[in-house]
């Protein structure tokens, strides 16, 4: 029974340093969140973002980066929170996802960014179990950081395979 406890703890702590590394985090209502830097490509402040009728409401519509049409989530949408009036601090993230055919750039408006943290595995556990709740999926755990915690997207999964067709079909245009 010692081997199989062993084998779990060995199995949790080679997921956790998988999971450690640099992290960008930034605000969404009252809640710190963090995505790997190296899924980051840009942060820009809030540009004109062309609306594209017929797309769910969490998709805010594209903008040009530099002659490269990259749609924009509303993360605060997309996970059912409030909208919220865009400020000062208001800005968008451009990452780099998984797509089916390959990467995709993808920008991501948020309250406002706030760090980067360089998180060891110790500091990262995994996600609570909510259940059967959707949101769990995208997680890649939580961060204790300085007595707060800061919940750690997986960026490749917050996009659903229907927000990736949305966004295919848009950039097919």
């Amino acid at each position: 029974m010692s081997a199989m406890l062993a084998t779990n703890d060995a199995n949790s702590a080679a997921l956790a340093d998988a999971r450690a590394g640099k992290y960008l985090t930034f605000q969404l209502a009252q809640e710190e969140f963090g995505i790997r830097v190296l899924k980051v490509r840009e942060i820009m402040g809030l540009q004109e973002i062309t609306a594209v009728p017929q797309i769910p409401a969490h998709i805010k519509g594209v903008i040009n980066l530099r002659g490269k049409v990259v749609p924009v989530i509303d993360l605060r949408l997309k996970f059912g929170m409030p909208a919220a009036e865009y400020t000062q601090r208001t800005c968008i993230i451009v990452t780099q996802v998984r797509g089916e055919a390959g990467a995709v750039f993808m920008g991501i408006v948020v309250d406002g960014v706030s760090e980067v943290l360089n998180l060891t595995g110790q500091e990262i556990e995994d996600t609570p179990d909510f259940g059967q709740d959707a949101a769990g999926q995208y997680l890649l755990g939580m961060a204790k950081v300085k007595g707060k915690v800061k919940i750690l997207l997986d960026i490749d999964k917050v996009l659903s395979a229907q927000d990736l067709r949305n966004l295919n079909s848009i950039l097919a245009k």
